[in-house]
This record gives structure tokens, C-alpha cells and sequence, in this order.
């Protein structure tokens, strides 16, 4: 097991962002993907784990966790491996999770409400604060333990309830307009779950979770495993013709046994384009 050193206790808030700034988009996703084994390994109460038990749990070769968490600073101990706790602690500083964050929700549908009841964006230190429609028959009704609020309201709702994060589960038609509610509210961080990009200043984040996008891209591969498949069960007759003049004629032998590695490879596992927390654009979605 080969590891790095133990990482120092605290960084200053600029060394942090020069740390954030080197690092590149696929790594973040998959440092996301390492802190949720990290916080599955401490519920369990395991105090160390090794890079090759973190880059399998998490889906990764070990080679590349390593080169991922490098980008942190030293962060292990040799022989010994990583501390669960420090290390989650150094990530979670890293993606800028250490003192948790606000989020309001525009759109009390069934999508909205959905997400406002999972459970798993409080353990990953998102708490949602206030939810906002303009449908009269939802305002004032509670969705898990908050009540839906006018978004007539929402400028004087952020200033009172300080959210960091906005997230948009509206329809189309209305996602243009809702968005610009919360840029003038002052949100600089906002997630769309419209399928339509949307317009914002440079100065606000905008990250746009399109579902049916997904869904095509799982199509397409789907489509080209199983062209994949016909290809392989086409050598199948080819690889037995072979293999029966392999038998009758000694010469071509040589070339006859090449043919069950090339069907193995065929037929066997493949690896698809969207290889373990490797996100295919900026906004691809990262399951919680």
C-alpha cells in the first residue's frame, strides 16, 4: 500500500482557494464520490481505510484516487492508510461544504416536493430553508415541515432566510422568469431542473439538470452495446470455420488460435463512455 503524509491540521481561507482553483472539473465529481464513501466508512465507525478499498467503493482505480486527492495536499500516511475523518473534513473544506449550506426551492409540484423530502441533501450539509410557488391552491400548504410561500415574496423571503443555493423545479414557460427573480434577490448559486438553458449574469452559476438528456445518452448506449453484441455472436460462425481448418491443415493453426481471444473480448464486459464520476458535461447529473 503506498500512501501520502498525514495532512496538517487547518489551512488558511487563501491557501484553500488556490487549492480550488487548480482543481480540475472531473476531479470535483469524483472528490463528491470519495466523501460519500468517506461518510458511509465514519456512520460505520471505520477509522482508516486504504486508497485501494476508497477507489473501489467509490468506482475508480487507485491510481486515480490518488492523483485526484493529491490535488488536496499530503493526505495519508504511509503504510497505514487514510484517516476516515480528516480526510472527509479536508473535502468537504475543499468543495466548500465545512459550514453547510442554505437552500430555497422554487416550484412546489411533485418534482419540488419530492426533493424537498429527501432526506440525504441535510446529511450531505444542504438544509432546505424555504419553498416558493405562485399557485394559490399550494401556498400555505406544508411540504415536509415547511410552508409553501408566495414567490412574490422571494426577494424579502432571501434576505430574511440567507439561502446560499437556489433550486429551480418549475416548468419551462416559467424557469426564465423565476431565475430572474432570484439573480435579483442576489442568489449567485442556482440549480435548474428545466430543460431549457436560462440566462443569468457570469457572476451566477447556473447548473441545469435536464433528465430526458440523460435518458437519451443511456438510449445511445444501450443501442450501441447491443450493435456490439451482433457484432460478437457474427464471429461465432467465422471462429468455428477456423478452428475446423485449424484441424485439417497444421499451417493455419497459428492463425486459428487467435480467434477465442478475439471473441472473449467481444463478448465480454465493456466499458461504456461514462466511466465511474467522469461527468460528460457541466450538467450531468451527480446522484446524491
Amino acid at each position: 500500500m503506498t500512501e501520502q503524509h498525514e495532512t496538517p491540521g487547518g489551512v488558511s481561507g487563501e491557501t484553500l482557494r488556490a487549492v480550488q482553483k487548480d482543481i480540475p472539473q472531473a476531479t470535483v465529481a469524483r472528490l463528491a464520490a470519495y466523501l460519500r464513501v468517506l461518510a458511509m466508512l465514519a456512520d460505520d465507525g471505520v477509522p482508516i481505510v486504504s486508497s485501494e478499498e476508497l477507489a473501489v467503493a467509490a468506482g475508480v482505480n487507485s491510481a486515480k484516487l490518488r492523483k485526484d486527492l493529491s490535488f488536496l495536499g499530503p493526505n495519508g500516511v504511509r503504510g497505514v492508510g487514510y484517516d476516515v475523518a480528516k480526510l472527509r473534513a479536508r473535502i468537504e473544506d475543499v468543495l466548500g461544504l465545512s459550514e453547510g449550506h442554505r437552500v430555497v426551492l422554487v416550484g412546489a409540484g411533485n418534482l419540488g416536493r419530492a426533493l424537498v423530502g429527501y432526506g440525504g441533501f441535510r446529511r450531505r450539509g444542504f438544509t432546505v430553508v424555504g419553498i416558493f410557488d405562485n399557485d394559490p391552491e399550494m401556498i400555505g400548504l406544508p411540504v415536509a415541515g415547511l410552508e409553501v410561500r408566495d414567490v412574490a415574496d422571494l426577494a424579502e423571503a432571501v434576505a430574511e432566510l440567507r439561502p446560499t443555493i437556489a433550486v429551480l423545479a418549475v416548468p419551462e414557460d416559467a424557469a426564465q422568469q423565476a431565475c430572474d427573480q432570484l439573480v435579483a434577490a442576489g442568489l449567485q448559486s442556482i440549480l435548474s431542473f428545466a430543460a431549457l438553458g436560462l440566462q443569468a449574469p457570469a457572476s451566477v452559476e447556473v447548473r441545469r439538470v435536464d433528465l430526458a438528456v440523460e435518458m437519451q445518452l443511456l438510449s445511445f448506449e444501450r443501442a450501441r452495446n447491443a450493435e456490439n453484441d451482433n457484432d460478437a455472436l457474427a464471429v461465432l460462425p467465422e471462429a468455428a470455420a477456423a478452428s475446423g481448418r485449424a484441424a485439417r491443415s497444421p499451417a493455419s493453426a497459428a492463425r486459428a488460435a487467435t480467434v477465442p481471444a478475439a471473441i472473449t473480448r467481444s463478448a465480454g464486459p465493456r466499458a461504456t463512455s461514462h466511466q465511474a464520476m467522469e461527468p460528460t458535461s457541466k450538467g450531468s447529473v451527480v446522484t446524491p
